[in-house]
Parts: structure tokens; sequence; C-alpha cells
């Protein structure tokens, strides 16, 4: 089994908008309003223009991926720092573990060692019967919610990958 992890272009939009219209389609069943559920090819590729996107293919399939969003980025996350976007596994792969697997890589890889950065936040719906307890598993720390206007409240989370670094951080944020 060939396990290959990369950044994604806008050249990968039709396989990744296969990823994430399969992947969203148990968001879609529930009535939450992810925007990667409804997402098109126009979308998909100005995401993967706009965000760093990096998936991991097996034998040549796209079977997970994580969007990076950042401070200075069209859409950034509420705390000032990268923020994970639409993350997705495709469910024909699902139960081995590659969700945890890309999104174990982009942490280590490209957030620890090529960021630096101090932590990680996302967001998820705060009625999705089952993402809240997943991210708090892989040590997402709840920290607040916000109604963004897209028919449910976010619940935004926060994970700190360099506990040192995230002190400096917070001392910098309370300065402002």
């Amino acid at each position: 089994m060939n396990q290959v992890f990369r950044q994604l272009t806008p050249e990968d939009n039709h396989a990744y908008l296969e990823l994430m219209l399969a992947a969203y389609a148990p968001i879609r069943e529930l009535g939450i309003q992810f925007d990667a559920a409804t997402a098109d090819l126009a979308r998909v590729t100005r995401h993967l223009t706009e965000h760093d996107v990096y998936a991991l293919l097996v034998d040549g399939k796209m079977v997970s991926s994580v969007t990076l969003r950042y401070p200075w980025s069209p859409l950034p996350g509420p705390f000032n720092l990268p923020h994970i976007g639409w993350f997705g596994v495709h469910p024909d792969y699902s139960g081995h573990g590659w969700g945890k697997k890309i999104q174990d890589w982009v942490e280590q890889e490209i957030l620890i060692k090529q960021l630096k950065a101090p932590a990680v936040s996302l967001g998820t719906a705060t009625r999705h019967p089952w993402l809240k307890e997943m991210y708090q598993k892989r040590g997402f720390e709840p920290m607040h919610e916000k109604d963004l206007g897209k028919g449910h409240i976010t619940l935004f989370m926060k994970k700190v990958l360099d506990p040192v670094a995230h002190e400096k951080w917070l001392s910098r944020q309370n300065t402002r």
C-alpha cells in the first residue's frame, strides 16, 4: 500500500471536489451548513487557490485531506493562529485512521516543523453528534461558541502544539 502526503494545487480540483462531497455527505444529511458540504468546482478551485490544502493519497486515491487557513488569508480563524478548515475522509476509506494520519502529518510536518505554530484552531457545529468528542480526543479544547449565520452554532476549539511558544503567544495577545 503506497501512501503519499502532498499539498494540493488547483489542478487537483476534480479529485478534491469528489472527496469533499463524499466526505461531507453525512453532514448534508444532518442539515449542517458546512461550506465544504455543498461545494462546487468553482468554489473548490478558489479554495485550493486561497488556502493550503494537504491530502493523503493511498495507492493514488485521495482518501483524506486537511485545509489550513492562516491569519493573513481571506478567511482567517478566530485566534490569530493557523486554522483547520475543510477536513474530510472519503467514506469508502473510513475506519482505517486516514483522517488521523493526515491531521497528524499536517501538525508535525507543516504546523510544527515548518510554521513553528504555537497552536492550531478549528470550528465545528455544536449540534454535530460526534465531531466535538473526536476533536477533544485529538487534543483540541473548546474555547467559545459563535453564531456565524450559517444555521448552526459554531464551537471554536484550539490545540496547543508547543506549550512554551503558546505561552509566549498568549502574552503577546494580551498586550495588543
